[in-house]
């Protein structure tokens, strides 16, 4: 910078060239307080009140009404039937188109940034199996089989990938349709791809391999990083899956995590059946194994399958001997919560109470902490249409995403309920907590 600058002072021949060489390393013909403008984007997090004065957004209410609006719209809501076995492959574009700089830093940064939603699926999905598939140059590659371990897709995620070439869709159904259609009935396949490219090249008719993909019962979705494209948009709506396209990082994420939940079972599939599955012992330390998932020996640790005797690393997955579905009893308690999902709670604003003539809560039924803002003024809580007990944001966020249990609704089981003055005028009123809406939830 400084030998560009001397080169200008002294009148070099060059000095118009390495300016502008210059400016083009350090963000264009910008400057420096103008990319730091760019780059932070800070009027975004401002927004104007009642007063029309500039405060900042709470971003802890922004980030409960998203994750409201995720579980409102979730199947796990609802008393549907659930796939609660899914086997999923992610598809990620890797062609020149994934080098863009519109998202910051890249396009190809934001989808390796898809760490979250892989421990997510496997949050939701113990059972659930997961695979990774890299488009480039017209040809699509399997980084990762389907297994269940979250920390080995995330390593060969996160390693040296580079952007080439054009996309091909077609090569990526057709892959993942091999891998899927050997899936046994009772599994769930889904494929979800990540995709950047504003067109595909495919070798022949893309609309044959789409309607493969839904004579297999492949549920297909696609969340974008370009513009709208039709042929994404007809495969969605073809094999019933989700269209989407990403305005930030943000809501990039926002949009893989409505894939993690298990969807919703197709009428073909939702006849019960009974699955065999194995629960294997762990093995002793110290004993030297041949792995059946490596084919190397090791010593210690992993599990013997019951039927075979053959000895995997992790849970769950399926023996590489005898096929035999290989899971742990906690695996299968937590799947318990997605036939049975926590009632949403209602959100309820401090004015409602008071037309009602009930009393305001001081503090939160789970985490006993204060529900008033600074200055001791009510601010935005929730309420269970069950047990009636009022919670915090952040409870109702743990409660809905991790526990699965209303602890409000649990104590009521294990204890005689005490009916007080104010239960009464609440039942009077006809329970109409449950129904009442803050103005700023009615508006989303």
């Amino acid at each position: 910078m400084n030998s560009s600058k001397r080169k200008r002072s002294n009148g070099d021949g060059d000095e118009d060239e390495d300016y502008e060489e210059e400016d083009e390393a350090n963000g264009g013909c910008l400057q420096a307080w103008e990319r730091a403008y760019a780059d932070d984007r800070s009027w975004e997090s401002l927004q104007g009140d009642e007063s029309s004065l500039l405060r900042p957004i709470d971003n802890k209410a922004m980030y409960h009404a998203q994750y409201r609006r995720r579980i409102r719209s979730s199947p796990s809501t609802f008393r549907i039937q659930k796939g609660l076995i899914p086997y999923l492959y992610i598809v990620v574009d890797l062609s020149t188109a994934a080098s863009e700089m519109d998202f910051k830093p890249s396009r190809m940064a934001l989808q390796k940034n898809v760490e979250a939603f892989i421990r997510e699926f496997f949050d939701q999905n113990p059972r659930g199996q997961l695979g990774l598939v890299f488009v480039k140059d017209g040809v699509a590659q399997c980084l990762t089989e389907l297994g269940g371990s979250p920390d080995s897709h995330i390593k060969a995620l996160m390693g040296k990938l580079e952007c080439s070439g054009e996309a091909s869709l077609q090569n990526a159904l057709e892959l993942v349709h091999d891998y899927l259609k050997q899936v046994p009935s009772y599994g769930h396949r889904e494929f979800l791809i990540l995709y950047s490219a504003p067109s595909t090249r495919d070798p022949e008719d893309i609309m044959e391999t789409i309607q493969q993909c839904k004579k297999s019962k492949i549920r297909c979705s696609v969340v974008g990083l370009s513009s709208e494209i039709f042929i994404c948009k007809h495969l969605c709506q073809e094999t019933g899956g989700l269209y989407s396209i990403a305005l930030d990082e943000s809501h990039l994420k926002e949009l893989l995590l409505e894939h993690a939940p298990p969807p919703p079972a197709m009428a073909e599939f939702a006849i019960p059946s009974l699955i065999k599955m194995g629960f294997p012992q762990r093995a002793a330390e110290g004993v030297v194994s041949i792995c059946s998932c490596h084919r190397e020996p090791k010593v210690g640790g992993g599990y013997t399958c019951p039927r075979c005797k053959a000895r995997v690393c992790e849970l769950p997955t399926e023996c590489c001997i005898c096929g035999l579905t290989l899971v742990s009893s906690p695996h299968l308690a937590r799947s318990y919560h997605h036939l049975f999902p926590v009632t949403l709670f209602s959100e309820v604003s401090p004015s409602y109470l008071s037309t009602l003539q009930l009393r305001i809560p001081k503090n939160c039924f789970g985490c006993q902490q204060s529900l008033l803002n600074p200055g001791n003024k009510p601010g935005l809580f929730v309420a269970c249409p069950k047990c009636s007990q009022y919670f915090c944001l952040d409870c109702d966020i743990y409660i809905h995403g991790s526990l699965h249990n209303c602890p409000g609704c649990e104590s009521l089981r294990h204890s005689k309920p005490v009916i007080d003055a104010e239960e009464l005028k609440f039942a009077a009123a006809g329970n109409q907590i449950s129904t009442a809406v803050s103005p700023s939830a009615a508006a989303q």
